[in-house]
């Protein structure tokens, strides 16, 4: 990694989190790297955006009171230098499946930099959970993240390199808790299971998402070659992902525009 590397690093747990410092430590060993982030925690906030928001100098950089997607905008156009690229990350808990590219924040943060043509890497850490501890009170060590920065360090260079990019928007990485021997790594696909439902009680609606209760190894529904899979299966998953969306134009939706035209034509006559 070359030391005149510019790096603008981001996340949507909050800049005190110590994934992000994780990351931080170890892109700023031969990089230069602009930390602007939120100042406090926007997971699943997707790609909103602020018109305006409030800015304060950290010892990072800057703590941004609002989105990731704010962060992305006010780092590449005001607050740091041009960057190489963008990385996003590290996240506390996994960023899997199609039904997340549009909800997760570290997502929604690479998605932004897209759009400025700016290539993007977002890192996530899978976290199992069990029915003692709630995901919120699981708390992690800088050590927890050590294979997620490791891989994403290496992308960050290499992919620059090889030309990825020229190919893929941007990288998401899932990456398994370190587990003594570095973790294999498997090109992906999103997993399209989606097992959201909600339960109304007391006139109040409660959603779940039950794709987390069968993350077993032995078990998973999930298909081969999709990141979910890969992940609860201890692999790095990495999945390269286009943005903005692509369109898919059909024949049949030619004959559907066509047949509006022609209700229109006669309402009108």
């Amino acid at each position: 990694m070359s030391d005149d590397l510019e790096i603008l690093l981001t996340n949507d747990d909050g800049i005190g989190s110590t994934g992000i410092r994780a990351l931080y430590n170890a892109l700023s060993e031969r990089a230069n790297v602009t930390v602007v982030a939120p100042a406090s925690d926007q997971s699943a906030c997707g790609r909103s955006i602020s018109h305006e928001v409030d800015v304060r100098e950290h010892e990072l950089g800057y703590a941004v009171e609002g989105t990731p997607a704010d962060c992305v905008v006010a780092g590449l156009a005001e607050l740091g230098p041009v960057p190489d690229i963008v990385v996003a990350g590290c996240n506390k808990g996994a960023n899997l499946g199609e039904y997340v590219l549009g909800r997760s924040g570290t997502i929604s943060a690479a998605v932004e930099a897209a759009f400025f043509d700016v290539p993007a890497v977002a890192t996530s850490l899978y976290v199992p959970v069990d029915d003692e501890t709630p995901f919120e009170e699981i708390e992690l060590t800088a050590e927890d993240f050590s294979e997620a920065t490791r891989v994403t360090k290496f992308l960050v260079e290499h992919g620059l390199r090889s030309g990825v990019f020229e190919h893929a928007a941007y990288l998401n990485v899932n990456v398994p808790l370190p587990d003594g021997e570095p973790a294999p790594i498997e090109i992906t696909e999103p997993s399209k299971r989606y097992e959201m439902d909600a339960v109304r009680r007391d006139g109040v609606v409660h959603l779940h998402d039950h794709v987390w209760e069968s993350m077993d190894p032995e078990s998973i529904p999930d298909p081969e070659g999709t990141d979910r899979r890969a992940v609860a299966e201890g692999r790095i998953s990495l999945s390269p992902l286009t943005a903005p969306h692509t369109t898919n134009h059909h024949e049949i939706l030619e004959d559907l525009v066509a047949a509006y035209a022609d209700r229109a034509a006669s309402i009108d006559r």
